[in-house]
């Protein structure tokens, strides 16, 4: 039995059309559920929640070599560090105003600025979370010396 080209397409185009049905299908279903946003939200609050817990990821920092994505980086973590705040979101607000000031040229002159601007509390926590990454990079630091010397040894 010798099945012809014809008939091969034929099956092709009804195979591709009954799939794209069902992803309609289930698109339209999925977007028609109620709890579907609610699902998707807690899905992400839980997410967030999680790697809060870690410790949370750390924007990733910028090449120092290069000014223009250090500048980049720097407003980027402005803009977000001001609109988590203005939305309550203070702790990451805070998180990321820490991250401008690490890469910030002049970060005297910009925690001036921020202290002026920004209430007591919020700038105490500012305060508190980069004592926080010094002392981090400092204890990694001393993993780095201590790794080094073992090698040595």
């Amino acid at each position: 039995m010798e099945i012809s080209k014809t008939t091969i397409g034929i099956a092709a185009g009804v195979a591709g059309t009954l799939f794209l049905g069902y992803c309609i299908y289930f698109d339209h279903k999925r977007r028609k559920d109620p709890d579907f946003k609610k699902k998707l939200r807690e899905r992400r609050k839980a997410k967030k929640a999680a790697s809060a817990a870690s410790g949370g990821p750390r924007s990733t920092m910028p090449n120092m070599a290069d000014h223009e994505e250090v500048q980049r980086f720097f407003l980027q973590e402005i803009q977000m560090g001001e609109a988590l705040i203005s939305s309550g979101d203070i702790e990451n607000g805070v998180e990321h105003l820490a991250n401008a000031v690490i890469v910030c040229g002049q970060p005297a002159q910009l925690l001036q600025v921020l202290q002026q601007t920004l209430p007591s509390q919020v700038f105490t926590m500012l305060i508190n979370r980069m004592r926080q990454y010094g002392n981090q990079s400092a204890d990694s630091d001393r993993a780095k010396l201590q790794d080094m010397n073992d090698d040595l040894e």
